[in-house]
């Protein structure tokens, strides 16, 4: 099959090539190697990548125009020129591989801030760090190219030669492969989102490494570079739909992280290193969902007491004053006052006061609940029923300690039993519950509905509008697919059908703007619509140029955004 004939069977791909967009190589395709840092980002002028290893490189291909891109995943870029096609696809983990117009010069450079050193023989170009741990190397042939990376000069060279000799036709169509699994859609625009939030989530897979036995996945490759808890719980829910096997590896993959007192923490990177925190206990919920998927038991019982441990120790350590709710560790960052609750410099936190949450309280009580359907599909009634009724106790003590019945919103409180009154997104999620008392649910979505509280131009703000505290910055006003997915879910649950969808189309909207302006799916938006993505704050102003490492501004090509959006997307379908 000519290059051509493979383009032309692809249908509805990404094709907007823009900054920020992550370009790697997927542990989907084979091995991957973390601690290289051997992964790029799109460049803002021209066609180039920037390479984020220790010292930065920049692969440029200055052409007078651009050509028309056809396709821009997360490891194939087509761009069909006059002079002839512009291809770059990885080859590995370690090597670039592409085909160029000989009209067309190919650049590889240091980062002007970056050193090193910079050197040309016959065909190849040297750039190599200056403590020598790190090589790339570029050799172009007639119309062929190829670019690698080595730990020394030696292992770079080969590996570049090597990669000349593949034809990147065939290693496209290999690439594009995984695009032939993610479901069509009526909607050729929808359809293109939906293929590029499985570019997102493929690019952002990797193989095991280290510590890690099995496949996992990473919010993103840049600039988080680890394994999170929660995301890896959201992350599954989209792969659950692609291939269940991978998603459950996920899942896995957390699940070993587990310590020995039963605690599992937020991060966790290939070299074994973590966090002392933990966060939102999800995945219980995320490895039943697997199961409806697999149908593999066996997986069930691994996970079984891994999950009872961990909740186990949320249970026993989160709850300072022994009245059944939890609460989330606070830190002494001002700007991030509770990663545990991964919603890290929200309003709810200003104070650095430890309260009864309603967020860590619900996730407790509905992973209570699927560790109850976990034990029961396993025959294991004696447990099954214990955890039922320890989410019934928490639903319980929810319902009776952080409902403000005069506002009709649930609330965090104080450990002296006031109320905080910070109108927050968490207060949305007792929707996920049983038995929520339905005139409570009429109550939180005329609240949600209500314009100058939740229902802005693009809901849900993550803090009310009508709230001092309203801004720009992270989660302090922006929308978060994560928490719209889950108020999503709750509306679902409580047979609120009309809201949900309602709340599903102004979410894919959301997302589908800002990815056809700038050819990546961000982190959060502006709740307002004021600003666009690229504008907001992120713990303070952006600094207007993107630069990740002079200050992280919102991530693009954000993993969970993207899945949970492939997940409305296909729901909504």
């Amino acid at each position: 099959m000519t290059g051509k004939m493979a383009l032309d069977v692809q249908k509805h791909l990404p094709d907007l090539w823009k900054e920020g967009a992550l370009f790697a190589f997927s542990g989907y395709d084979g091995q991957t190697d973390s601690n290289s840092q051997f992964v790029a980002t799109v460049g803002a002028e021209e066609i180039s990548l920037l390479f984020h290893t220790p010292k930065r490189r920049r692969l440029q291909f200055p052409v007078p125009h651009s050509g028309e891109v056809r396709i821009a995943t997360g490891d194939v870029l087509l761009s069909e020129m006059d002079e002839g096609p512009l291809l770059a696809v990885y080859q590995s983990w370690h090597t670039l591989i592409g085909l160029a117009p000989s009209t067309i010069d190919i650049r590889l450079s240091f980062e002007e801030d970056e050193g090193g050193k910079v050197w040309t023989k016959d065909a190849l170009v040297v750039t190599e760090s200056a403590n020598g741990r790190d090589v790339i190397v570029l050799l172009r042939g007639k119309e062929r190219w190829a670019l690698a990376y080595g730990s020394h000069l030696d292992e770079a060279v080969s590996r570049v030669m090597k990669g000349l000799t593949f034809d990147a036709w065939k290693v496209m169509e290999a690439r594009l492969q995984f695009y032939e699994h993610v479901p069509s859609l009526e909607d050729p625009l929808k359809e293109r989102l939906l293929n590029k939030c499985f570019s997102v989530m493929k690019v952002n897979t990797l193989a095991p490494e280290g510590v890690i036995r099995q496949h996992w996945s990473t919010p993103d490759r840049v600039p988080h570079q680890a394994m999170w808890l929660w995301d890896s719980v959201f992350h599954s829910f989209a792969m659950n739909r692609l291939n269940p096997e991978l998603s459950w590896e996920f899942l896995k993959s957390v699940l070993d992280t587990q310590r020995e007192d039963g605690m599992i923490p937020h991060t966790c990177k290939v070299d074994g290193t973590g966090s002392s925190l933990t966060q939102p206990p999800l995945l219980a919920w995320g490895v039943w969902e697997n199961y409806l998927h697999t149908k593999q038991s066996n997986y069930l019982r691994y996970a079984l007491p891994i999950l009872e441990r961990y909740l186990n120790w949320d249970i026993t350590n989160r709850d300072r004053n022994g009245n059944g709710l939890l609460e989330w560790m606070i830190e002494g960052n001002p700007l991030c006052r509770s990663g545990e609750s991964g919603m890290d410099n929200s309003p709810r936190f200003d104070r650095a006061a430890i309260l009864d949450a309603v967020d860590f309280s619900v996730f407790a009580a509905q992973d209570a609940h699927y560790l109850g359907l976990i034990a029961d599909e396993l025959g294991e009634t004696a447990i099954a029923q214990r955890w039922q009724q320890k989410a019934a106790d928490l639903n319980h003590q929810i319902q009776h300690m952080l409902w403000d019945e005069s506002e009709g919103f649930y609330y965090d409180r104080d450990m002296d039993g006031n109320f905080s009154r910070v109108k927050a997104v968490s207060g949305f999620l007792p929707l996920l519950l049983d038995h929520l008392p339905q005139e409570r649910t009429e109550r939180l979505v005329s609240i949600l509905q209500d314009p100058s509280h939740f229902q802005t131009k693009f809901p849900i703000p993550t803090t009310a509008a009508s709230e001092q505290t309203y801004s720009t910055d992270m989660w302090r006003g922006p929308v978060w697919m994560n928490m719209n997915y889950l108020v999503y879910t709750g509306l679902k649950k409580q047979g609120r059908r009309t809201e949900a969808d309602q709340l599903a189309q102004q979410s894919i909207q959301m997302v589908q703007k800002y990815y056809e302006q700038y050819g990546v799916i961000f982190e959060y938006f502006d709740s307002a619509d004021l600003v666009p993505p690229s504008e907001c704050d992120r713990k303070g102003p952006p600094t207007g140029t993107y630069n990740i490492r002079q200050k992280m501004d919102v991530v693009r090509d954000f993993h969970w955004s993207a899945a949970l959006t492939a997940c409305l997307l296909m729901e909504q379908a």
